[in-house]
């Protein structure tokens, strides 16, 4: 593997974990449990869970070329105890049915964008570097984050950029890209990088982080419908579950955080019915209990080692 990227020039799959003992301690691991992860990545959260294991198994998904060879590699040596499917999460489901498998006793999404990705200038998922603009999680998908810019409308890049980005100056920067590409397709993240500063007014440019950094989150979500899968499959996930099994998800934005924590809240207390009921009417039952009222967030030591750990938070639901 290492050879292969030098000779691309691209860097080794490296990703470091986030939370790793929060994840581990989270799933409740038993050694002869069946885990899924969801987002494997490079497997760093997945070598700690098959470490617990003895009889138990692991099966690691991802839609991301570059992280199913590298997670066979560092999984290797788990043999038959180690399953790496490349596939999106969204196919759980059938994934599982393929394996044979019908219930499991934890599920891992690990979500957003990894490091490996970010530094890998020509996956073109950074503002960071000039590059083509990509942003595709699964390569075998066609659509990149070039035909959202040039193809989508003003009104569409504006809502997308507000919706998903949390951008205040969404529709300044959707004005700008489509005069901008009138003259010429804006084809790098370096010049949509110059077309967002030029867009932006003086006050927003200083001390606010990086002035593309929201329109690119915006347009990552979009192209990879990061929000959309997540919200269709949340609640089938825990219906995977065995009793007592646990759901571990570590979220990287808002955007994220509300949905889990909402279908979280609604699978502990799915009761519909008017609050001046005496009792239950509408028959729903709760699928579990939410294990992270609040939820966990990395500590000072973890986010000095590991800056990009910053905004993440982790919560947990067990199966009932």
């Amino acid at each position: 593997m290492q050879d292969e990227n030098e000779n691309n020039n691209r860097p080794v799959f490296k990703h470091i974990s986030i939370m790793p003992e929060e994840v581990i301690k989270g799933l409740a691991i038993k050694p002869d449990g069946i885990y899924v992860d969801g987002t494997m990545g490079g497997a760093g959260h997945g070598q700690l869970i098959c470490e617990q294991l003895e009889t138990g198994r692991y099966i690691g998904i991802d839609r991301d070329e570059d992280a199913i060879n590298a997670g066979k590699e560092r999984l290797q040596r788990f043999g038959e105890r180690a399953t790496v499917v490349r596939s999106n999460y969204s196919e759980m489901k059938n994934i599982l049915a393929a394996l044979d498998i019908p219930k499991v006793d934890g599920i891992l999404l690990d979500l957003g964008v990894s490091s490996y990705q970010l530094d890998t200038a020509e996956r073109g998922f950074s503002y960071m570097h000039d590059a083509p603009l990509d942003m595709r999680m699964d390569n075998r998908v066609s659509k990149t984050a070039k035909d959202i810019v040039n193809g989508y409308s003003e009104t569409e890049l504006a809502r997308v950029l507000f919706e998903y980005g949390e951008e205040d100056f969404a529709k300044q920067i959707a004005r700008r890209i489509v005069k901008e590409r009138e003259v010429k397709p804006i084809e790098t993240t370096g010049e949509l990088v110059e077309v967002i500063k030029a867009a932006l007014p003086m006050k927003a440019k200083i001390g606010q982080g990086h002035p593309a950094k929201k329109t690119f989150q915006a347009l990552r979500i979009e192209l990879n419908e990061e929000l959309a899968e997540l919200r269709l499959c949340l609640e089938s996930m825990i219906d995977m579950l065995n009793p007592g099994g646990r759901f571990v998800i570590i979220t990287f934005h808002s955007l994220e955080d509300r949905i889990v924590k909402s279908i979280f809240k609604t699978a502990e207390n799915p009761c519909t019915c008017p609050p001046q009921f005496p009792v239950c009417v509408c028959g729903k039952k709760p699928l579990g209990k939410v294990i992270t009222k609040k939820p966990i967030v990395p500590s000072a030591k973890e986010i000095a080692e590991n800056p990009r750990a910053k905004s993440s938070k982790l919560r947990i639901f067990e199966r009932g």
